[in-house]
């Protein structure tokens, strides 16, 4: 019977010297295919790999760390994992982290730009591959120039910082960003409503300061210019991409008494709010006001009346981050990547008057 071989952990030299021994290889060589920095004969590597097996040799990740690469590690920075939005992006980062044989860690931020910052500082210390922030930026000089250290500090250590969902830092800012043509689609679904008659759309929650309230509403204001029309003023209101804000802020527009046909809200989670505002308001949707929204989350499936909204490619996004981020010296001018939008017609939509 053989004799039963103790697990060997990658804490010091010796354990690779026990490694290079098992392969007949020198230790040198044992470093190298643990680093993969160097050319090693393929023969050899699974010879290394195989004694490692053997061994059960776990690699020091601190000593990796000391040593420059990279701990094959995806991290993903996110405001709420539990928003629809965002989960569905997650699900295709760790769909494409897992192809490429890295693992995905997760980091919430709960919509606090100072906690975006030390998680990417967090991330730079432990030498993730990349680190894939997600969401809005929000309009502050300090925290754009920090984050573009922080790009500069993540390259220097073969780390890659990846913008989704956001707008590139500047020339010369070595990031990888993925964007979806948000003005596009507010600008096409805010069209189909003004050429279908609907003269006066209320629009709920714009965010003042973050980058995908502020091109969406220029997309909604692009469209009403081009009509040679300009939206009220009294009918766009502030608030937050949630449902709550889509309830209280239909509720609002109700007793104001305002003169409205349609809304656009920001995302499909502030139409769910708006169309239950209605609904309580004894308000038909689509015969008295027709409501749309941005995203097409599955929820916008389930809504009553089935909600017409702008299709955002959510994995695609979450899986061409990573891939971008991980070849990015295999693809060096594909590193800003702008997905299509489009919009979806279902039930809460229609001309009025029909």
């Amino acid at each position: 019977m053989a004799k039963k071989t103790e697990p060997v952990m990658g804490n010091d030299a010796s354990t690779v010297r026990d490694v290079a021994a098992r392969a007949g290889v020198s230790a040198s060589t044992v470093s190298r295919v643990l680093g993969g920095t160097y050319p090693v004969a393929a023969s050899t590597r699974a010879r290394v790999l195989k004694a490692m097996r053997e061994l059960d040799y776990v690699v020091n990740a601190h000593a990796r760390a000391l040593g420059g690469s990279t701990n094959k590690t995806v991290a993903f920075v996110v405001d709420d994992v539990t928003g629809p939005f965002y989960a569905h992006i997650a699900r295709g980062v760790e769909e494409q982290a897992s192809a490429e044989g890295r693992l995905c860690m997760l980091c919430t931020t709960h919509g606090d730009p100072q906690r975006v910052l030390a998680v990417v500082e967090t991330m730079r210390e432990q030498r993730a591959d990349a680190v894939i922030v997600v969401g809005g930026a929000w309009e502050d000089k300090a925290y754009q120039d920090r984050m573009t250290h922080f790009a500069h500090a993540l390259d220097r250590v073969g780390s890659r910082l990846v913008l989704v969902g956001r707008p590139p830092l500047g020339p010369g800012v070595p990031a990888t960003v993925v964007e979806y043509d948000n003005e596009g689609g507010a600008f096409a679904m805010t069209t189909h409503l003004l050429t279908s008659g609907h003269q006066r759309i209320a629009y709920l929650g714009r965010v003042p300061g973050l980058s995908t309230s502020d091109q969406r509403l220029s997309g909604f204001r692009r469209a009403h210019e081009l009509l040679g029309l300009a939206p009220d003023p009294a009918l766009i209101l502030d608030g937050t991409f949630s449902r709550s804000h889509g309830y209280q802020g239909a509720r609002q527009l109700l007793a104001s008494g305002a003169d409205f046909t349609a809304v656009f809200a920001g995302t499909d989670m502030v139409a769910a709010g708006a169309l239950q505002a209605l609904r309580e308001a004894r308000v038909s949707v689509p015969d008295d006001v027709s409501v749309v929204g941005y995203d097409d989350v599955p929820l916008a499936l389930d809504l009553f009346p089935a909600l017409t909204t702008v299709n955002v490619p959510h994995e695609e996004l979450g899986r061409a981050a990573v891939r971008l981020a991980l070849h990015r010296e295999e693809l060096p001018g594909s590193q800003h990547l702008v997905l299509g939008t489009h919009i979806v017609l279902r039930d809460s939509t229609r001309r009025p008057g029909h």
